[in-house]
């Protein structure tokens, strides 16, 4: 656990420049998390951790500052280049699922490998197995309106898992679920984290869930304000 895998120096996020509502939301963020870490990202609403999150998940980009995602400079890379590089080595898990309505839970994971070019037969083996680690293989050809909030958050995982990314990114990923429901998705990243070898970072406001990873770094007003194990709050 000696490479970083994301690297942020001295970033900065603006919104509306040069406007009279000109806003900067992030202010000078630096954070290094290695490979293999499971880090929590904390903080209360406003405090900026969306924004941070969409940096991380090259969905936006800074105003300011540098990211490093294992060892490539993204700072000035074109959308399609920063498309390809989140579709390979960066997989999401949002609070509110994110799933294709029309499509089977198989066909949602299968999915990203689509976009990738994998030929049907290997996607589809692939996506059979993913299900399988989430315990959904015996729902298979079920459509999100015909699961559970659980149920959709499990495929939702074996989707972040279909192009064997390096990091998984989950927003609020227990936000919508009771507190049962909430465990089993905790312990499958658990899983993901000691079995898989994969680098997590959870966005939360739940002090409680960010106890359970090995960092929580906490951010307020766009500023990091700690960053410290997860079992020493």
């Amino acid at each position: 656990m000696s490479e970083s895998i994301i690297r942020i120096d001295n970033v900065v996020k603006t919104f509306n420049i040069g406007m009279e509502n000109e806003l900067e939301i992030l202010h000078k963020i630096c954070i290094d998390i290695k490979e293999g870490e499971f880090v929590a990202i904390v903080g209360s609403s406003g405090a900026g951790k969306s924004t941070l999150m969409n940096i991380i998940g090259l969905l936006d980009k800074p105003t300011a500052g540098r990211y490093t995602l294992n060892g490539i400079d993204t700072s000035n890379m074109k959308d399609d280049e920063l498309s390809e590089i989140r579709n390979s080595q960066i997989g999401f898990v949002f609070q509110t699922f994110n799933l294709i309505p029309r499509m089977t839970a198989l066909k949602n994971v299968e999915l990203p490998m689509m976009y990738k070019g994998i030929p049907q037969k290997e996607r589809t083996a692939k996506a059979k197995k993913l299900l399988e680690m989430v315990g959904m293989d015996d729902r298979m050809s079920h459509q999100p309106n015909q699961l559970s909030g659980g149920q959709k958050q499990r495929v939702s995982i074996a989707r972040a898992m279909a192009n064997d990314p390096a990091i998984i990114l989950a927003d609020e990923p227990t936000g919508a679920l009771d507190t049962v429901t909430g465990r089993m998705i905790m312990d499958i990243f658990h899983k993901l984290n000691k079995e898989n070898g994969k680098t997590i970072v959870l966005i939360t406001h739940s002090r409680e869930l960010a106890q359970e990873t090995d960092r929580i770094i906490t951010i307020s007003d766009g500023k990091i304000i700690s960053d410290k194990g997860g079992y020493e709050i």
